[in-house]
């Protein structure tokens, strides 16, 4: 598969890289970003993959986090998709509103016409991005995921359902229990139909409750977060975590918010996380 690169800078000795690429999942070209730290110049080295939140793009966490300063130290590759598909023929929202359509996908491999045309965004991000990745980038097979609010979302989701292709997850603010609020369902409804049971298997809560997975979790929440009472929930996926024994930790951080000042202040932290399993011997 041909990948056309968009641009190019040197960041902490390595290199932060933008890419285009048709893919065939999605059916339109794509974009990712992909941050190799220098390490990467030598040997193959382990990966987190990022998933944004509603209206990004791949350029947030690598723009607004400092994500690669502690990227290089530890030596951990990078890669952010796109949050959705894009394009000309790509359905939108009708009403072009921020929270469906272009730049919403909510990861979900979408059932409902018209968006079941593009939008297959959970195969795309656990199938052909990790093997373009690791096809065409000095990238082992150790993976982790971690990912912001609908990012959060994905990375819990997608986490969960492929214990045995990643090695932690973690998440910033995520949108724990989509089934329960207005965000997913207005996403679920437009993108998989009016049948709850095919939402089951895209709610991290009802994936909580019946998953046997032990992957080892990081939850960080602000309490001054405007959308956390009716959109994330954060205490519903720990009562499922607590009724699973499931090893997650989740931490209320006082006074933050749900902005890129707050992944910043705590992205060390994951990436150290992180390394515990994609760095162990």
């Amino acid at each position: 598969m041909t990948l056309e690169n968009v641009s190019s800078n040197k960041v902490f000795g390595g290199w932060l890289k933008q890419y285009n690429h048709h893919s065939d999942t999605v059916n339109c070209q794509m974009r990712f970003a992909i941050y190799l730290p220098p390490q990467a110049a030598t040997q193959k080295v382990p990966v987190l993959y990022w998933l944004s939140g509603l209206t990004c793009t791949d350029e947030n966490v690598m723009q607004k986090s400092g994500i690669q300063r502690i990227a290089a130290e530890l030596g951990i590759a990078i890669v952010a998709p796109d949050t959705s598909p894009r394009g000309e023929n790509v359905a939108d929202d009708s009403e072009g509103a921020y929270d469906f359509g272009l730049g919403a996908g909510f990861y979900v491999n979408a059932t409902q016409a018209p968006f079941n045309t593009h939008y297959q965004m959970y195969d795309y991000v656990v199938n052909e991005l990790p093997e373009l990745i690791e096809q065409h980038f000095p990238i082992s097979q150790l993976r982790s995921i971690s990912g912001h609010s609908m990012g959060g979302h994905g990375a819990i989701t997608i986490g969960l359902k492929n214990a045995d292709r990643y090695q932690s997850i973690s998440a910033f603010s995520p949108i724990c229990h989509p089934m329960d609020c207005p965000w997913g369902l207005k996403a679920f409804n437009g993108y998989l139909g009016q049948d709850k049971q095919d939402w089951l298997e895209y709610d991290s809560v009802e994936l909580m409750k019946a998953s046997n997975s032990t992957l080892p979790m990081l939850v960080d929440q602000g309490t001054d977060d405007n959308f956390l009472e009716e959109q994330l929930k954060p205490e519903t996926l720990a009562e499922a975590a607590k009724a699973k024994q499931y090893p997650l930790t989740l931490r209320m951080q006082q006074g933050y918010d749900h902005s890129y000042f707050f992944i910043s202040s705590f992205i060390e932290e994951h990436l150290r996380f992180h390394s515990e399993y994609l760095l162990a011997e």
